[in-house]
């Protein structure tokens, strides 16, 4: 087979691999954003924290656990993991929304948002996760 014939074949999957990539990067890129504002918790996202309930100290906690989940996502061999974690710290973000009743569209589901993106990108960077979520044709 010469190179010709194998460029197209190849040129799809590598550009679904980069696709994948860059949707990662940029849902890591955000949410290292939040995490490093959480931690240095400026007193717009202290007054936020306590508009949710919560108190001033559990902004920095939430932005050091979201730090370590982006870290994890970021190494190829914990990607998964991180994946996984994040999903959950996004469900607690969703949840907390619900609970202060949040507005619908701009606010309340915006993690999920991030939480889709993430997985469509690791679904396109990683066809080796698709089965394990039943992804793939059958022959």
């Amino acid at each position: 087979m010469s190179a010709a014939t194998e460029t197209p074949s190849r040129t799809p999957r590598r550009a679904v691999r980069r696709t994948g990539t860059v949707l990662v990067l940029l849902v890591a890129a955000f949410l290292l954003f939040d995490a490093v504002l959480h931690l240095a918790a400026p007193a717009v996202v202290q007054e936020s924290f306590a508009d949710l309930g919560y108190p001033a100290w559990v902004a920095r906690f939430s932005g050091a656990v979201e730090l370590a989940f982006v870290a994890l996502l970021l190494l190829p061999r914990t990607a998964l993991l991180g994946a996984l974690f994040l999903t959950a710290y996004l469900g607690g973000v969703f949840a907390t929304q619900v609970r202060v009743e949040a507005p619908l569209v701009s606010t309340m589901l915006f993690s999920v948002y991030v939480a889709v993106a993430l997985w469509v990108g690791l679904l396109l960077r990683d066809p080796r996760l698709r089965p394990l979520l039943g992804l793939t044709r059958e022959a």
